[in-house]
């Protein structure tokens, strides 16, 4: 009779979580990005934030820029925020992953304190200096040397950008100076205008600026060189396989977030990145679609925390938070 009980219970147990989650959301929901607007991890967020707004008719979706601290403001925001599926986190590698090496006082655990949702899309990553500077990335590298030296911008201290540009740095010998930029936009605008001397970017950052002519790329992190820039070599046909490191996207939303939440933004984000047209759309602004579902990319995540740990010793390359 109380197994018989029990197991009456349980669905009863239950319905409240169900109910809530097919009641949510029940008001806006924000995509909080940890970048200022224009840099791939916005554009990206953009995106998909109007994307899931028409899949899930009726709701709202924004995108909340909330740059700052080496990206740490906006996620710490999302990571203290209620586990009620209207605050989420448009991250990448950085926010989820090579923090947790660089920072030592790190405010939150960028793995415990999420619920993993979805991989999103990766992007390759570009050195771009401006049109009347190096042609090569031997030439670039020998400008830094013998007395030489030279400056690079990143889209802030502790990016991928930035620890991709000091393994060039350091395997080169050269003398280089960072300057870190709050995001890719303000980094991309100084390296056309020629205020340092290259800048190692997200692809979709700075792809229409390389085919309008207004930035030369000296190697791009793709396996093949891209049909839409026959011209640009690679990082491996130039003998520089440590520069292609890709980024990678994902969301997540604050831990103890009702499971099925996270399963219908899950399965819908694998709907949504599977349409032709999203893909496209996704090509088209240097975008790869790479999705993945919550638990595969719970456990993609962990493996990212400990490679980019040892990218950091092998960079020296630390912050202050």
């Amino acid at each position: 009779m109380i197994r018989r009980r029990a197991l009456l219970a349980t669905p009863l147990l239950a319905a409240p979580a169900v109910a809530g989650a097919q009641a949510w959301p029940s008001r806006p929901v924000r995509v909080v990005v940890a970048y200022p607007p224009g840099g791939s991890t916005d554009v990206l967020a953009r995106s998909l934030a109007a994307a899931l707004q028409e899949a899930f008719a009726g709701s709202t979706f924004v995108v909340d820029n909330r740059p700052g601290g080496a990206a740490v403001v906006g996620t710490q925001a999302v990571a203290q925020a209620a586990p009620d599926g209207t605050t989420l986190s448009l991250g990448n590698n950085q926010t989820h992953a090579a923090n947790a090496a660089m920072l030592p006082s790190l405010p939150f655990d960028p793995v415990a304190d999420f619920a993993p949702i979805a991989r999103l899309a990766a992007v390759h990553h570009a050195l771009v200096v401006p049109m009347n500077g190096a042609r090569t990335l031997a030439e670039l590298a020998a400008k830094g040397k013998n007395g030489g030296r030279v400056t690079y911008a990143s889209s802030g201290a502790g990016s991928a950008s930035h620890v991709i540009a000091e393994t060039f740095v350091k395997r080169e010998g050269m003398d280089a100076t960072h300057v870190p930029y709050r995001g890719g936009a303000q980094a991309t605008t100084d390296t056309v205008s020629g205020t340092v001397d290259f800048f190692v970017s997200t692809w979709p950052q700075v792809v229409q600026l390389v085919r309008e002519g207004r930035l030369r790329a000296l190697g791009v992190g793709s396996p093949a060189r891209l049909p839409e820039t026959p011209d640009v070599p690679t990082f491996t046909e130039q003998g520089a396989q440590d520069l292609a490191v890709d980024a990678w996207f994902g969301l997540w939303a604050p831990a103890r977030t009702d499971a099925a939440i996270v399963t219908r933004l899950s399965d819908a984000l694998m709907r949504i990145l599977a349409e032709p047209a999203m893909r496209e759309r996704l090509t088209s602004q240097g975008f790869v679609a790479a999705p993945m579902p919550a638990d595969a990319f719970a456990a993609f995540q962990r493996e990212e925390v400990e490679r980019w740990r040892r990218m950091v010793e092998i960079t020296g390359i630390r912050l202050q938070g």
